[in-house]
């Protein structure tokens, strides 16, 4: 899907004029030639994905597919955006700026950066809006600009959009792509309007909105939010952290007027129950415990709370310094994050439900072998295959967490501050979890500069793979999903390999005529062989095409099952 690529470069490049032109308008010259340079990359690739663009007829992409490419376009993104960073020379390891770059896609926030204060404004500018994009999806928002058959929309949005459920609001999956990004930017635009009324500066007003709505957490200053000091702007940015954390389905039904159903939702309930259950355990281990008075725990632990648990990131107090158990309920609160259909990160509350409920039953089965019990969410039954699903998704979700705190632990040295197993674990669940800080020396007042490039390349890796929800990057590693691309590619080999054969063996037989001075001879042969490769060039191209409608059959009869196979934790609940 080289056009794919080519379209998602155009977009990109076209993004990357904001700061382009606001660096121009500021007068900085570095970032000028760095955003120059990475525009023109993006509209090489764009010209040349325009020009082996496929007819409409052909743009077919099955679930397996559209999963496996969803995990390449966003590799591909992260790697052409960062090169601002680079090229500027503020950061001048591209494995930073990758690491910086993928952290705001993501919506991360985590950053190697030790003087964020010290990037120019177009830098700064392109690093929350990276966060911006990839809150509602980068390939989200690319079906929503550029008209695509609603086979490929949905094999990409299925691997792109976060939580265990799929669905269209309308008909059309463009249109709900639309619908989607006019909620997310009404609502960005309506919180910049009220930190600019806080006395907010206008610029960090944006910066500060577009890491919100994302659920992101880049700020432009050294000490987050704390560096404003406001309770207005803590309070406003805590209600709207909260907001975004809430499955975006809810705001569309508001909007269609069906209130109480939206409302209602379980999911809703377990996401508030959550975050005030974790307030009021932090709140009163604080006022226990000494230190805090009632006002100042309630002040930083409702906007703290809200930071984790909507995966944002912000902060406006160290909580390494805080008692054991706030910690504890702290990293609990990362792990499941917001709701599904959110721009928040985390297991998501969904799957929380749905594996507490199926844990309870088992306890029930176990006490009452006979009883018939079913597990329901929203008061619908989920069948067996769903809680297989997220079961599943939940072994791998923690094997991952295993795994990533192994490798970054052997690739660090003993007696470092990032050598202890506490900064290690905490790193890998708020890269995995795509929160920023963790605990430790990359809590709220630290970073992850002092990581070795293995281990930042394998907290990059994992906060795709939180994003994507696993299965779009793993996929990237399975020889099954490229079968259809090496059929093509051998095919079209085949061709080249005969046409260039026919080519040279007309070339020879020419040359041997003109030599023995036989030029009818010469030329009734020459006019044979072509024939022949005509025939030749002609059964070639039908087998091609043949193998091509055979291969488009073989996806439409295998789709459904391939969908059950791999996006099983997206189509199955």
């Amino acid at each position: 899907m080289t056009f794919v690529l080519g379209e998602i470069a155009i977009i990109i490049g076209a993004l990357m004029c904001i700061p382009l032109f606001m660096a121009v308008g500021l007068h900085e010259d570095t970032t000028v030639l760095a955003f120059g340079i990475a525009v023109g990359v993006c509209l090489v690739i764009g010209v040349i994905g325009l020009i082996v663009r496929p007819p409409k007829s052909k743009r077919e992409m099955r679930s397996t597919s559209g999963f496996a490419m969803c995990g390449l376009f966003w590799i591909f993104v992260a790697l052409i955006s960062a090169i601002p960073f680079r090229v500027s020379g503020y950061i001048p390891n591209y494995v930073d700026a990758l690491f910086e770059t993928v952290s705001g896609y993501t919506t991360t926030g985590s950053s190697i950066l030790t003087n964020v204060e010290a990037l120019p404004k177009s830098l700064l500018f392109w690093r929350a809006f990276t966060q911006f994009i990839g809150g509602m999806g980068v390939l989200v928002f690319v079906i929503a600009l550029i008209p695509k058959n609603d086979k490929m929309s949905t094999a990409l949005a299925k691997a792109e959009i976060p939580g265990p459920q799929f669905g269209k609001l309308v008909s059309k999956l463009r249109f709900t792509s639309m619908i989607l990004y006019a909620i997310y930017v009404v609502m960005t635009l309506l919180l910049v309007a009220i930190l600019c009324g806080l006395k907010m500066p206008v610029f960090d007003s944006f910066c500060t909105a577009f890491s919100t709505a994302s659920t992101g957490g880049f700020s432009v200053r050294n000490a987050s939010i704390a560096a404003y000091n406001s309770p207005g702007i803590e309070a406003t940015l805590t209600v709207f952290m909260l907001l975004f954390s809430v499955n975006f389905n809810v705001y569309y039904l508001i909007i269609a007027g069906h209130f109480f159903k939206a409302v209602k939702n379980e999911e809703l309930g377990w996401f508030f129950g959550i975050y005030f259950s974790a307030v009021a355990i932090i709140i009163t281990n604080l006022c226990v415990s000494g230190g805090y008075t009632f006002v100042n725990a309630l002040r930083d632990v409702t906007f703290n709370v809200a930071s984790m648990i909507s995966t944002s990131g912000f902060g406006t107090a160290d909580f390494a310094k805080w008692p054991v158990l706030s910690q504890v309920v702290l990293l609990i609160a990362m792990c499941i994050g917001g709701c599904a259909g959110s721009t928040a990160g985390g297991l998501k509350v969904s799957r929380v439900a749905m594996l507490t409920k199926s844990s309870i039953l088992n306890v029930k089965k176990t006490i009452s072998p006979r009883s018939v019990y079913t597990v329901k969410l929203d008061g619908k039954p989920v069948d067996d295959m769903t809680l297989r699903n997220v079961q599943n998704f939940f072994l791998i979700y923690t094997l991952i967490i295993v795994g990533s705190t192994f490798l970054i632990s052997i690739a660090q040295p003993l007696g470092g501050k990032y050598s202890n197993f506490e900064t290690n674990f905490s790193a890998v669940i708020a890269c995995f979890n795509n929160i920023g800080p963790g605990i430790g020396a990359v809590g709220p007042s630290g970073n992850f500069s002092g990581y070795s490039i293995f281990a930042k390349l394998v907290l990059s890796f994992d906060m795709l793979l939180g994003r994507l929800e696993i299965f779009p990057i793993l996929l990237l590693f399975n020889p099954n999903s490229w079968k259809r691309a090496q059929n093509r590619i051998q095919g079209a080999k085949k061709i080249v390999t005969k046409r260039i054969a026919n080519a040279h063996a007309k070339s020879e037989l020419k040359h041997t005529c003109e030599f023995v001075n036989e030029p009818d001879d010469a030329d009734n042969a020459f006019d044979g062989d072509d024939s022949q490769e005509n025939e030749e060039d002609l059964q070639s191209d039908a087998m091609y095409e043949n193998a091509q409608s055979a291969d488009m059959q073989a996806d439409n009869a295998d789709n459904d099952s391939n969908s059950q196979d791999v996006s099983n934790d997206k189509d199955g609940e």
